[in-house]
């Protein structure tokens, strides 16, 4: 087996012994061991501890499922709801690698298409309007189509499509149901409709979205888990898909969803 560590940047500089602690043991049970310090270094691992909040696990997310690599997440940040295991439970996680002992969990992906390139997004999609400098926009104008029927069209601050994972990300902040992790699902939340029948809806993953955005003298933002990849002043479609890809986390199986969503929320609300 062979396991990679990563961390956000500020974390390797001021954690930079806990690190080789870890790489240590790991290495006393005859596992390679390697930092890893971006997406762009991780062929060859079977395992990757990633120690950090939800941010620093998403910016490795869709590298580490186009390679197959297993996400073992230690919070070091402030929600961490992606994260398996807190601080104090960093030797038990590392004692699971080191036994090959644990199960892990799938998490599916969007597969997002606009204007000829493709993205993956483990917790959302957001199209919303731009709000900043000379193309700050008030409400913009958006069309949800979903296996070629209208769903709705939208007078509004933007959308979020969110996979099971994402629902409780900026999606629950935008009013957007929770959806379980094993449910076959997405979800499409609008942001700000100026509307009193627009409302999130649930929808099968094997569904094919289509988001359009026509111009009206307005330019939107799009952003794949957080990261804006594109600012568009034209017409775009974005078509939203299941991935083929998944996202697998080592977990113990012994966390209950509802346990860790009440008590994530509660701490996030204090």
């Amino acid at each position: 087996m062979k396991v990679g560590i990563y961390s956000n940047k500020n974390f390797i500089s001021e954690n930079i012994r806990l690190i080789d602690q870890i790489t240590l043991k790991l290495n006393s049970c005859g596992i390679e061991c390697r930092k890893v310090f971006d997406g762009k270094n991780l062929e060859g691992l079977n395992v990757l501890i990633v120690l950090g909040g939800d941010g620093t696990i998403l910016t490795v997310a869709g590298d580490c499922a186009r390679l197959g690599i297993k996400i073992m997440g230690i919070n070091y940040g402030h929600m961490g709801f992606l994260a398996e295991f807190e601080q104090d439970k960093l030797d038990s996680a590392i004692d699971l690698i080191c036994t090959q002992n644990f199960i892990t969990e799938k998490r599916s992906m969007l597969n997002v298409e606009i204007c000829g390139k493709s993205y993956l997004a483990l917790n959302d999609l957001a199209i919303q309007r731009s709000t900043y400098g000379n193309k700050y926009s008030n409400t913009i104008q958006l069309s949800a189509e979903i296996d070629g029927s209208v769903v709705d069209n939208y007078l509004a601050d933007g959308i979020i499509v969110c996979t099971p994972t994402g629902s409780t990300a900026y999606s629950l902040a935008a009013g957007g149901s929770v959806l379980t992790p094993d449910i076959n699902a997405f979800a499409l939340t609008p942001l700000c409709a100026h509307s009193l029948h627009s409302r999130p809806i649930v929808f099968s993953d094997s569904s094919v979205l289509k988001i359009i955005y026509k111009k009206n003298n307005t330019s939107v933002n799009v952003a794949i888990d957080g990261v804006i990849v594109g600012e568009f002043e034209d017409s775009l479609t974005a078509t939203v898909t299941k991935s083929q890809y998944y996202v697998e986390f080592i977990t113990t199986g012994q966390i209950n969803f509802f346990d860790k969503l009440l008590s994530k929320l509660s701490k996030w609300s204090r």
